[in-house]
């Protein structure tokens, strides 16, 4: 196949190139559009904390359970069509969500959402992977990543304006027709691949009970928050979670093609990476969710301006991930990722200036440009660490195993921090009220993350050597996304 591959320079790489980046960016620009949505939906759908809880993580628990599932049935059934199926899905949903006239509607369009957007996502890189050349590869991904980095910066912009205007549901709109885009250029120009030695039944009954033990203890916690631990459905559903995991790790563990093969995390430094990897994104995922949505309903910013306070992080990404990913070839990865989680520490911390008060560019911008800084000290390495632990022809499971992770990290802090701060019910359209609660969120946020310094200081020691192959650096998280996406969705 090697003679067929394309050349990222001709019409039809550029098209090809346009196709995936069209699809991750709709999925990009969707998750940072509906944080800043938020407290509209939550107004129009007569929604608590916990329907804003699930709006995020509907999306989150798909996409968690079956990222990996679906790198698989790409390699087997073609990546191309994969990826057109995961677009139109994901086009589909998204109507269902615009003409949402329930908040239950809203949460069942999300969760088609997230099913779509586990299909195209790795899908689309997948498709990078194996239609360019080895040359090109690098380069078309690091060009895929800075466009659909472009996607999540105009983000907070459009959704901003298209909030403000009195009509978010337009920013599930706009999806429909970047859809039908993206669907014409790929069935006409990138080529179908598929890996035609892939053997083996795919791992339909590890990911049902993913899917099972997530969504049990993400009902549980966010439930606990109105009703309290001692509701019997609330016991039952976190019971179910806890038992459909432990089922799920004897399930992969017997499994002759497991979705998640339990012997990649007998590397120490693969490990020690996703540890971090857990609590830095699972407070990045909650703070970033929360702060967006505290400064509207408590300082009350419009939405455009809201979505943008938030920007200068990916600027930084953007701007200094490649000299992070230098830094870190050439120094190891255990500094570079002890000092970032404790700079987003301090980010989190000098959060707790802003109060009702308070100014943008003294309170809140000071803040942001440090949890950036933590970002581009953090990302990189880790991304580097994840795929430099591993032999080469196990970079892709573990660079999906790293995603999944990050995911499922997301998931349980979205739902478990906001109640363990005290943010329930409607407190969040209580200015005073969830002033007190996000200053406990933020807290919980810079312990995790203070967290992830200590674990990367503690084992990624130079001890055991990682396996030495080129590791390319770009500007996209170990989340393939944006650092605030999701938070993408």
């Amino acid at each position: 196949m090697t003679e067929d591959r394309i050349a990222l320079g001709t019409a039809r790489g550029r098209w090809v190139l346009a196709a995936t980046s069209l699809g991750s960016g709709m999925a990009f620009l969707d998750g940072t559009v509906v944080n800043v949505a938020l407290p509209a939906m939550g107004a129009d759908l007569n929604s608590g904390m916990a329907g804003l809880q699930w709006i995020v993580n509907g999306y989150m628990l798909m996409l968690a359970s079956l990222v990996l599932l679906s790198g698989s049935l790409g390699d087997r059934l073609g990546r191309r069509r994969t990826f057109v199926v995961g677009v139109i899905w994901f086009a589909v949903a998204s109507i269902v969500c615009a003409i949402a006239p329930t908040l239950e509607v809203m949460i069942a369009g999300r969760i088609l959402q997230g099913i779509g957007g586990a299909l195209l996502t790795p899908g689309s890189l997948a498709i990078l992977q194996t239609t360019f050349q080895h040359s090109d590869r690098g380069k078309a991904v690091g060009t895929w990543s800075g466009l659909t980095s472009v996607a999540a910066a105009v983000g907070p912009f459009v959704g901003g304006t298209l909030v403000d205007s009195g009509y978010w549901q337009l920013i599930f709109l706009i999806n429909a027709p970047l859809a039908l885009v993206t669907v014409l250029v790929t069935l006409r120009h990138v080529p179908e691949t598929r890996d035609e030695q892939a053997g083996g039944r795919l791992d339909i009954n590890g990911a049902l009970l993913a899917t099972v033990g997530l969504a049990g203890l993400t009902y549980g916690l966010i439930s606990a928050g109105d009703h309290g631990f001692s509701d019997p459905v609330i016991l039952s559903s976190l019971a179910i979670g806890v038992l459909a995991f432990a089922a799920f790790i004897e399930v992969e563990r017997r499994s002759r093609y497991p979705m998640l093969p339990l012997n990649i995390f007998a590397n120490a430094r693969f490990t020690g990476a996703n540890l971090v990897t857990v609590v830095v994104y699972g407070a990045l995922g909650t703070a970033t969710f929360l702060v967006v949505v505290f400064l509207q309903t408590a300082l009350h910013y419009s939405a455009l301006w809201a979505g943008a306070s938030l920007l200068p992080m990916t600027v930084l990404m953007l701007a200094l991930s490649g000299y992070a990913g230098g830094l870190s070839d050439r120094i190891g990865s255990r500094i570079p990722m002890t000092v970032g989680p404790l700079l987003m520490a301090g980010g989190f911390l000098l959060m707790l200036r802003i109060n009702i008060d308070s100014n943008y560019f003294t309170a809140v911008l000071p803040a942001v440009v440090l949890l950036g800084l933590g970002l581009v000290s953090t990302v990189a390495p880790l991304t580097a660490t994840v795929l430099s632990s591993v032999e080469d022809h196990h970079a892709g499971i573990a660079s999906g195993v790293n995603n999944a992770v990050a995911r499922s990290a997301q998931l349980m802090a979205v739902a478990a921090i906001p109640m363990a701060a005290g943010i329930t019910g409607d407190s969040y359209r209580d200015p005073v009220a969830f002033h007190n609660g996000f200053g406990k969120a933020l807290w919980i946020s810079a312990v995790l993350a203070a967290a992830g310094g200590v674990i990367a200081w503690v084992t990624l020691g130079e001890r055991g050597r990682p396996f030495q192959h080129v590791v390319r650096h770009h500007t996209h998280c170990a989340l393939e996304a944006p650092p605030f996406a999701d938070s993408k969705n």
